[in-house]
């Protein structure tokens, strides 16, 4: 019999676990696996009124531990189970005091040893996709708000992880793709029949992943070890720019695992303003880290207790939203305000009551109070310059994305952008120092 697996793509990529809730791009909803005792249920939550509320949704049965679960924009949850060899998608909303259920239809892996998990939610929130990776090629599906049920749109040669989507209307999805060895980064066009472009290379040598994208401002975090052969760093570049990407010091924190989960929306023309938020994971517990590009230093922050680790989505205004659950609160989402932001309150905003106070940012050189959590590795601060940009070498790529003028869409199609490797970029006028 064909073996097919459900492999949440976070658990493998980063080393930090998936995220305890996934968020629908608009923030109205989330959805996570919650647990009655030891059996697994899903569970939605509305999240755009005055106070934050749970809705199980519990089936027949409990739910397996690799179930996948995924907010729509109208209230109904996606769900994702292995049933007998085959991935089983249905879409679930409450009916009173039951759970409905509508079955989508199924995806069978031929391949041996095939993974699939589902990409992360879609910007326009009606539709939902999934990533099946092979022995030799990875396949993006299309697993709800199609017409007919799951279809497969696109088959990119070598294993793919991650995913992320660099616009808003779902077309331009990035892929890590593994081959030969090496781990790349490319672009794939979901209205041209998958069409792959590089995205971003920065030397023959080096594993280049993103990790997230902002669609406003072109903000771009990734992974690389291109500037430290054999440890990956963190960095960040934009989407347009023809500058190298940049690998801030600040970003390195000894015997911690930092992972960027939310980027600030809205900041369309100073992407080095973003308010980027981390999860810092060390062996004490995690906590919460923001950061912006344009400074010099990590922010620390206690998580609230119970957060829902890895998950949250930032407003435009730089407040960032963190789901959280405990017994006495069993729905709760804790408001920080982003240092450098006008504070309006202080500190950390709860809802429901009571609230949960976090400490501001702390001063250069001192750790955060942290209940519990683990002390700072070293001065997080850095004195004079901005950390010097990440030369590629002469043969690399960087993002590099212009308008499309020859765009293939018919009349009223909002001109779509596409990756340019960074020799073919316009470089002649400009002067870079």
């Amino acid at each position: 019999m064909t073996v097919c697996a459900i492999e949440p793509a976070a658990e493998h990529q980063d080393g930090a676990g998936r995220a305890g809730c996934t968020i629908t791009a608009d923030g109205c909803y989330a959805a996570r696996l919650a647990l009655a005792g030891d059996s697994l249920f899903p569970e939605r939550w509305t999240l755009d009124g005055p106070e934050p509320y749970a809705v199980p949704l519990p089936g027949n049965q409990p739910e397996e531990p690799g179930t996948e679960v995924q907010p729509l924009s109208d209230g109904r949850v996606l769900i994702h189970r292995l049933v007998d060899g085959r991935h089983a998608f249905s879409l679930l909303y409450p009916t009173g005091p039951g759970t409905g259920e509508l079955p989508l239809g199924t995806v069978e892996c031929p391949e041996e040893g095939t993974r699939l998990w589902l990409l992360p939610p879609a910007p326009d929130g009606e539709r939902a996709y999934a990533l099946a990776v092979g022995r030799r090629s990875s396949a993006v599906w299309l697993v709800a708000g199609g017409a007919f049920g799951p279809e497969h749109l696109a088959e990119v040669p070598g294993r793919c992880s991650g995913g992320v989507w660099l616009d808003r209307a779902g077309r331009m999805l990035a892929l890590d793709r593994e081959t030969g060895g090496r781990t790349k980064a490319v672009v794939v066009d979901l209205e041209r029949g998958g069409e792959m472009s590089p995205l971003l290379q920065i030397a023959a040598e080096s594993d280049d992943r993103v990790l997230l994208a902002d669609p406003d401002s072109g903000l771009l975090l990734i992974r690389s070890d291109a500037p430290s052969p054999g440890r990956d760093r963190l960095g960040w570049g934009v989407l347009g720019s023809t500058l190298p990407v940049r690998f801030p010091d600040c970003l390195r924190l000894a015997d911690c695992t930092v992972t960027p989960f939310a980027i600030q929306p809205g900041q369309m023309l100073t992407p080095e303003g973003c308010a980027v938020a981390l999860r810092i994971d060390g062996a004490l517990g995690s906590w919460v880290g923001v950061w912006r590009p344009a400074e010099r230093q990590v922010h620390h922050f206690p998580a609230p207790e119970g957060w829902l680790t890895g998950s949250g989505l930032w407003t435009v205004d730089g407040v960032l939203r963190l789901p959280y659950a405990t017994r006495t609160v069993p729905c709760g989402v804790a408001g920080l305000r982003a240092p450098g932001q006008e504070r309006q309150p202080e500190g950390l905003e709860v809802s429901p009551r009571p609230p949960v106070t976090l400490p501001d940012a702390p001063r250069s050189g001192e750790p955060p109070e942290v209940r519990g959590g683990p002390p700072l590795a070293g001065d997080l601060s850095l004195p004079g310059e901005l950390p010097p940009l990440a030369q590629p070498v002469a043969d690399g790529q960087l993002p590099f994305l212009v308008p499309e003028s020859e765009t293939h869409g018919g009349p009223g199609t909002p001109p779509a952008p596409r990756p340019v490797p960074l020799q073919q970029a316009p470089l002649g006028r400009l002067v870079t120092k």
